[in-house]
């Protein structure tokens, strides 16, 4: 594992929080950040202010929904869930990202010349 975590690229921490939101139901912000971090085996961190802005930005566009509940620690929280119209972008978003990434890939794989 490298020293430092790598930062998230810009764009994905959507597809990612909607993929989590997809998979595990309901979750609060703190929730979400633990859950990826988790499935990149600790190799990203997810800032909190990060999360917290990506989760508004989410809720205005209409792709996830926000309601009160109370946390496992027995706390106020806010909890996120994915809407149909986040599903069919999740869909439509992870199509894109696999078109995306098996390009990259083949230019990773050209070998120099000389």
């Amino acid at each position: 594992m490298a020293e430092s975590k790598s930062d998230i690229l810009q764009g994905t921490l959507d597809l990612m929080v909607l993929k989590t939101l997809d998979a595990m139901g309901p979750l609060h912000g703190y929730g979400i950040a633990r859950r990826i971090e988790q499935l990149s085996e600790e190799a990203l961190l997810v800032n909190q202010g990060t999360i917290y802005l990506c989760l508004v930005r989410l809720v205005q566009k209409g792709l996830i929904k926000a309601e009160w509940g109370t946390s496992e620690n027995n706390r106020k929280a806010k909890f996120y869930s994915i809407s149909r119209f986040g599903r069919k972008q999740l869909i439509a978003e992870t199509g894109n990202w696999e078109r995306v990434s098996g390009v990259i890939g083949k230019l990773l794989q050209l070998r120099a010349r000389g």
